[in-house]
């Protein structure tokens, strides 16, 4: 796991170029604090800095082909990296080392670009080709791990493994984007591949850039939905079920490479139990396990972490999270990410602790609900879909009196179902509302008139629809929500503050159900198979059956969530204050202060428990706006 970093450009001396580069891989030192290196070659200088995870003498980078041509930045991890390796050795590569980014760069020089599809893992690269003068970057299926760029005054081109480092450089100007804004108070993160920053974009998942020797840039997907059919459907639920058995083993079986200590994350939950039972199974020893403790009755999952740590004999680690430490944290924490979330404080502190238990590595829970059907989504959007047509033929002053009605309720569900019933038509429109955290009814009257009229014209849906909807052509609905769960809510909010908040503590997250292996023999199986809508998740715990506790198979889903309803009214109250002050909302000028300011003295008088979130995420864009410094 690395932080990498890189510039090419002809405009810039070589001397400017080291001394830009240089900065920004000190600024994100944190995600590898081990070594440190920088390469320049003409218009190019590549850095890096570097976690060791897997044969960490030798694992220096940026490497060079021997041959001087191909030099890599890495970051990630390439699991089947010894699976490739004797092919690669005997098409003449002489290896020098027995580390990852070696096979990686071996693979670049022998395939090209086509070796992205041998590639199993999580990464996010960048080759400098000397003698064509050209430079491919790439991002993994899934985007589990990230990469930024940004195009430079002629046709210089910079990128980073975060944003931070990009504005570090020195050419990229600090300038906030009123419409990602906009977009970020629908979405809870700025959906891909724009960012909060005017002229930063993020690299797509399963895209690559190039830049050729006359300064063109070129973007391309090199993976796509609907996932290669490497699999026959199961003909019967028993052999699925041993197929899904032994593709999870295979997949934590891949997850756990590394020449350091690996841990878990355990909650109370089936999907991290699940995972920590297949690693126990799987022969680790001494496996660590840590979970977050809340003394707030009702949030604390810590009764069902103990009783799978005590089933699967682990070393388990708690750490007890009180609001009083959050509201000391948040300059730390505010200081760790380079866009604006309202979400991924509790990846902040399980990796803290992991930390401090001695890992360098953890796995996590991530990806069962978008992979097993676990979100509300997969029950209820086909239920709307089935409603749609007869929805459509009632009369129009009808429906608008109805939508009126609804957007008018206090509750946030009446409100969302306003937004499904005034603009979806179809499965694919009801998928890109599912995530909006405002409603237009509540969003367009926080902004400015400028910004509002933007995000007017831009409509309430997602921005990749037409993209995703040409994509899943013939997926049957479970598909199509899946891989709008994936595409969107896990790729923009969850994997990316995993990333950010796991490496602030220079820890490497890993997600074994965010597994393209597993992805693709899942994609073609009978969707009967993979959801019931009376058990959700029954398929991953009837696969793991013999390793969980009755009581987790069983257990109803529980979302982890922090006690944010009752922190922000006490121990958090004074920070929100001070957000939502005047002097803090002039730096917002595309929000409306006065709407704003309502919303948060709404919440402090009704104390509402379900509209904390929404309060929360503009309280994290308003805070983040006002920062003068950003870093851990």
């Amino acid at each position: 796991m690395c932080g990498i970093a890189g510039l090419v450009s002809e405009a810039l001396s070589p001397e400017s170029r080291a001394e830009a580069v240089g900065r920004m891989v000190d600024r994100q030192r944190h995600r590898g604090p081990d070594d440190r290196g920088l390469v320049s070659d003409g218009p190019a200088t590549l850095g890096m800095c570097r976690l060791a995870i897997i044969d960490p003498a030798n694992g220096r980078q940026p490497m060079t082909s021997p041959d001087g041509r191909f030099t890599v930045v890495f970051n990630g991890a390439i699991y089947n990296y010894r699976e490739l390796q004797p092919a690669l050795a005997a098409a003449g590569w002489v290896f020098r080392t027995q580390c990852d980014t070696e096979v990686l760069l071996a693979a670049y020089a022998r395939h090209g670009a086509a070796c992205l599809h041998q590639l199993r893992g999580m990464f996010a690269f960048a080759v400098w080709d000397a003698r064509e003068r050209t430079l491919f970057a790439a991002r993994d299926p899934l985007g589990i791990k990230p990469l930024y760029y940004a195009r430079l005054p002629g046709t210089g081109v910079a990128f980073a493994s975060e944003i931070h480092a990009l504005l570090a450089a020195g050419q990229v100007p600090r300038t906030l984007d009123p419409q990602s804004a906009g977009e970020f108070l629908a979405w809870f993160s700025v959906p891909a591949p724009r960012t909060i920053y005017q002229g930063i974009s993020s690299l797509l998942p399963g895209h690559s850039l190039t830049r050729d020797a006359a300064g063109r840039i070129g973007i391309q997907a090199w993976w796509r939905l609907p996932a290669p059919q490497g699999a026959a459907p199961a003909g019967s639920y028993h052999d699925f079920i041993q197929g899904l058995r032994h593709q999870l083993e295979d997949s934590i079986r891949a997850h756990r490479v590394a020449d350091v200590p690996v841990g878990a994350f355990l909650s109370g939950g089936m999907d991290s139990a699940a995972v920590v039972g297949l690693m126990a199974r799987g022969g680790a020893r001494r496996l660590r396990t840590f979970t977050l403790t809340f003394g707030e009755a009702g949030y604390s999952e810590e009764a069902g972490a103990r009783a799978a740590a005590q089933a699967f004999g682990t070393e388990h680690h708690e750490e007890r999270i009180t609001g009083a430490r959050v509201a000391a944290d948040l300059p730390r924490i505010l200081a760790a990410l380079d866009q604006p979330t309202g979400d991924g404080i509790n990846t902040y502190y399980a990796s803290a602790t992991a930390r401090r238990g001695g890992v360098t590595v953890a796995l996590s829970g991530l990806g069962g609900d978008e992979l097993f059907g676990g979100y509300p989504s997969f029950r209820d959007l086909p239920r709307l879909q089935r409603l749609l047509p007869l929805w459509r033929r009632l009369p129009a002053g009808l429906r608008a009196r109805v939508v009126r009605g609804l957007a008018a309720r206090p509750g946030t569900r009446a409100r969302k179902l306003a937004d499904f019933l005034a603009h979806a038509r179809d499965l694919h429109e009801l998928a890109a509302l599912q995530r909006r955290v405002l409603p237009e009814s509540s969003r367009l009257p926080l902004l400015a008139p400028e910004a509002r009229a933007t995000a007017e014209r831009l409509g309430p849906l997602h921005p990749r629809l037409d993209e995703f909807a040409a994509e899943l052509i013939g997926a049957d609905p479970f598909q199509v929500i899946s891989a709008w769960e994936l595409r969107t809510y896990m790729a923009d909010v969850l994997l990316r503050d995993s990333d950010v908040f796991s490496m602030a503590h220079s820890l490497e997250l890993r997600v074994p159900f965010v597994d393209r292996p597993l992805l693709e023999w899942l994609w073609p199986q009978p969707d009967y198979f993979k959801h019931d809508p009376r058990q959700p998740k029954r398929a991953l715990a009837d696969a793991t059956a013999d390793l969980l506790p009755a009581a987790l198979r069983h257990r109803p889903k529980q979302g982890f969530t922090l006690p944010f309803a009752r922190w922000m009214l006490a121990e958090l109250r004074p920070f929100l204050e001070d957000t939502f002050a005047p002097a803090s909302l002039a730096a917002c000028p595309w929000l409306e202060p006065a709407a704003v300011r309502g919303l948060w003295q709404a919440y402090t008088a009704t104390r509402d428990p379900r509209a904390w979130s929404r309060v929360w995420t503009i309280a994290m864009l308003v805070a983040f706006a006002n920062r003068r410094d950003a870093g851990p």
